[in-house]
């Protein structure tokens, strides 16, 4: 049994279509086609079968790709043993993350390991919730988000460590009619103009549900990805939006024209999680870099929690 036809079958299980493993195993198609021919010889099977323009598994390569998840993982358990023995974690270690989260974990945890053996690669990405789960495909740790679960939709068959849990906040200008209450509530918001992020974006999901429990259509002027061109918007104008408190500059003692009030009534917080694949999970470095998010997210945690 060739291992790498295991793993051959198992990138095709999660990534998808023969194009996507060529690109990720920096292969062409036509390699890629005429290796899984050379597996279904092995293993006396067909492995796959056409789908539309593409391939997909048959229940024999779906078998064998999760045999592909299990040898890859006891190889991780196997090294992390071997840098047990050798007494330090090593290796570079990967990393995707949301930037709004990353903005509050990176700066800490690379001072953190700057004197370790781990080298942090990192990469900061925008995408709609069920998207992020794709990139674990590619890195070792991928920082996403969620405002229905611990796990963001689109992980399931991921590990997953959470790292925090944030408060999302409506923001306003200073000057705005709402800025002078502690605290806002749907029934407040229903008559405001908003700047959303795309749909399927888990700020959102906020949207939606003042939607919902009021029975009324929000106006969203404007749906913008960037968290830093949406406060200077808010803060110059009379739309409000929804962001995430431990970052927002308003969340600062001293505020400025941007102010963060708390929306009643609804759960507007996301979970701040990190994803990746099982046998990734295995690897010392990857185990001592999760750590390092865990401590930090909790550390934001209690601080702005006493600062409530």
């Amino acid at each position: 049994m060739d291992v790498r036809h295991l793993e051959l079958l198992r990138e095709l299980a999660e990534r998808g279509s023969v194009t996507a493993v060529a690109q990720a195993t920096y292969r062409t198609p036509s390699a890629v086609s005429q290796q899984l021919k050379t597996a279904q010889r092995e293993f006396g099977a067909e492995l796959v079968e056409p789908s539309g323009r593409g391939l997909r598994l048959t229940e024999a390569g779906r078998v064998l790709a999760e045999g592909g998840a299990t040898v890859a993982t006891a190889v991780e358990q196997a090294r992390a043993r071997w840098d047990a023995f050798r007494g330090e974690p090593t290796g570079t270690v990967a990393v995707a993350a949301l930037p709004s989260a990353a903005t509050f974990l990176f700066p800490e945890v690379l001072r953190e390991l700057a004197d370790t053996a781990i080298t942090l690669r990192c990469s900061d990405v925008d995408l709609a919730e069920v998207e992020f789960a794709d990139l674990a495909a590619d890195h070792d740790i991928v920082v996403a988000h969620s405002l229905t679960s611990v796990r963001p939709a689109g992980a399931e068959g991921l590990a997953v460590v959470p790292m925090a849990r944030e408060p999302l906040d409506i923001a306003m200008a200073a000057d705005h009619p709402l800025a002078s209450r502690a605290s806002v509530s749907p029934a407040d918001l229903v008559d405001c103009a908003w700047i959303g992020v795309p749909e399927g974006y888990p700020f959102d999901t906020v949207l939606r549900m003042i939607a919902q429990v009021t029975g009324r259509e929000l106006r969203v002027v404007q749906r913008l990805v960037d968290n830093r061109l949406i406060e200077a918007l808010v803060a110059s104008g009379d739309q409000v939006a929804v962001l995430p408190r431990f970052t927002t500059p308003a969340a600062a003692p001293d505020g400025g024209a941007l102010v963060l009030r708390e929306l009643t009534g609804l759960p507007s917080a996301r979970h701040v999680s990190a994803v990746l694949r099982p046998d990734k999970a295995e690897r010392l470095a990857v185990q001592r870099v999760l750590r390092s998010f865990e401590r930090v997210g909790a550390e934001v945690e209690r601080r702005f929690r006493h600062h409530a």
